[in-house]
């Protein structure tokens, strides 16, 4: 687990031009969030040291228009635009792992490889949510901690293995990157075999793959909380400004606090989960007996199956069906 640290690393270190340019869009868009709901708040505090009454109603519907519209906005850039960026990071990642060298133009590479290989962001984006609901699944059905440790666990750590549960649910959204990165290693015109033999090895190799995410997750968000903890003095020095200023200041303070966790932490944990998964898959081969075990823990699995024997495009959208699908023999 520690080389594949070290080795993730490096391999961060080597796609710094992606790391950056992810960094700068977090900028530009949290400061436009910042002036934006700064903008809103404004407008309701107008409201209420207006005169009361009718104007508490309008600031309630000014907010939560406010914020919805910005929320729906968001999760467009993210789905279309953020994720194309974020996707070509995994592109380069994945051809550095395996081929032990950082391509040319890495930025322009890593954008082209999604392009040719998922044809749409729309395409790129209804693979990751099927992926992502397989692996939670399967996740649910094999990484329960009381049905691994074959011992009662006492009733003062059910709070940590709770935690712990919680943990695992969150370390989903860095394994779908990992099978994204298969994919695009693995290169078959067959988008949905691609994915389905991705599934099967992270099945072969959860337990590290797994257990090396829950590790930098926990270790993330403890270093947020230290980063929340170092901020105790600012919100002493903020508490001599006015209640306008200082409510700037926080979404400014915390404006920059998110982009550094979204920007350069979490690119950081992709990028070992990614490296630890490719590194551990190379003994393994996609196998019927395993296509199997996961078919029976997960529904969202056997659709996938479905949909690599009749080779479907991504775009499809899902198709009704009953009943239990059979898994047929991967080929090689």
């Amino acid at each position: 687990m520690v080389l594949h640290f070290k080795e993730a690393t490096s391999v961060y270190r080597k796609t710094l031009p992606y790391v950056l340019l992810q960094f700068g869009i977090g900028v530009v868009f949290a400061l436009f969030g910042i002036v934006y709901l700064s903008l809103v708040a404004w407008l309701g505090a107008r409201f209420l040291w207006g005169d009361g009454g009718t104007s508490l109603l309008i600031v309630a519907l000014v907010m939560l228009i406010a914020l919805a519209s910005f929320a729906y906005v968001w999760r467009l850039i993210q789905k279309y635009a953020l994720y194309m960026v974020k996707t070509g990071h995994i592109a380069v990642i994945a051809h550095i792992v395996t081929e032990d060298e950082v391509p040319e133009n890495q930025i322009k590479y890593g954008m082209t490889q999604v392009g040719e290989y998922f044809k749409s962001a729309s395409g790129l984006w209804v693979a990751s949510e099927v992926i992502d609901a397989v692996l939670k699944q399967f996740n649910r059905a094999v990484a329960r901690l009381e049905k691994m440790i074959p011992v009662p666990i006492p009733q003062q750590l059910q709070t940590l293995v709770t935690i712990v549960q919680k943990s695992i649910v969150l370390a989903v959204r860095y394994l779908d990157n990992a099978i994204i990165a298969y994919m695009f290693v693995d290169r078959d015109e067959n988008r949905w075999k691609s994915a389905r033999d991705g599934l099967v090895l992270y099945a072969k190799t959860w337990k590290m793959v797994l257990g090396s995410t829950l590790v930098i997750v926990v270790g993330m968000y403890i270093l947020s909380f230290v980063l929340l903890s170092l901020l105790a003095p600012v919100s002493v020095a903020l508490d001599f400004l006015p209640t306008s200023l200082e409510m700037i200041s926080w979404l400014l303070v915390g404006g920059m606090v998110a982009v550094v966790h979204t920007g350069v932490v979490k690119p950081w944990v992709k990028t070992v989960v990614i490296t630890t998964f490719l590194i551990e898959q190379r003994d393994e081969t996609p196998d019927s007996e395993t296509m199997v075990w996961i078919a029976e823990r997960s529904e969202k699995f056997r659709e996938v199956v479905t949909k690599a024997e009749n080779n479907d495009p991504l775009g499809d959208e899902q198709s009704e069906t009953g009943g239990r699908t059979e898994v047929p023999e991967p080929t090689s």
